[in-house]
């Protein structure tokens, strides 16, 4: 399968350091390969109503819902870019990753048997010299893509606070350069881990 990224921008604001930061990274692809860039602000999601035990999930045909279970099925590689808030994802990124749940659950899909084997990626901007802050964001990432099957590609992490800051973050901007030129193992959860 020819390689498909799907970049989810989960920032409230437009042009942020977070997405700089991705699509400094995102440069460094080769030439030709696909790239879909979907604002989660631009094209919001409704909060997701959990239904597993009252209804059927029905696929869904159009909006915003629609285009994003779209791209994210058809992505060998899904990125969320989304800043860290609250030592978190953005609301915009939790709303899209909760309505995985829904997707999970609608018949005819099989999500979670077409995202295994495929990537997820996170980048972030913090405005915090200590990068440990950000391990909760990144637990949330690491487990989605262990509990979908999915391989984990990690974090980009870049400092910045003001727009711009992050493009004065000069070791950012080197591991931005190949950072999507790794190879990304199979996630694991950290229990999984400790067991072997």
């Amino acid at each position: 399968m020819t390689r498909r990224f799907l970049f989810v921008l989960g920032s409230s604001r437009p042009d942020g350091n977070t997405e700089l930061l991705a699509r400094r990274a995102a440069e460094q692809l080769p030439e030709g390969l696909e790239q879909q860039w979907i604002d989660l602000a631009a094209h919001p999601l409704p909060d997701f109503e959990d239904l597993r035990h009252d209804s059927d999930h029905v696929r869904p045909t159009e909006g915003n819902v629609a285009l994003l279970l779209d791209a994210t099925l058809a992505a060998t590689d899904v990125v969320i870019v989304s800043p860290l808030y609250w030592y978190a994802v953005s609301a915009h990124v939790k709303r899209y990753l909760d309505h995985w749940s829904g997707w999970l659950r609608t018949p005819g899909l099989d999500f979670k048997a077409t995202l295994a084997g495929r990537t997820l990626w996170g980048v972030t901007a913090l405005a915090h010299d200590e990068q440990v802050v950000a391990d909760p964001l990144i637990g949330t990432l690491s487990n989605s893509a262990a509990y979908m099957g999915m391989r984990f590609g990690g974090v980009l992490l870049g400092n910045g606070s003001k727009p711009g800051d992050v493009l004065r973050d000069e070791e950012a901007l080197s591991r931005a350069k190949t950072f999507f030129a790794q190879e990304a193992p199979l996630a694991r959860f950290a229990y999984e881990d400790r067991a072997a």
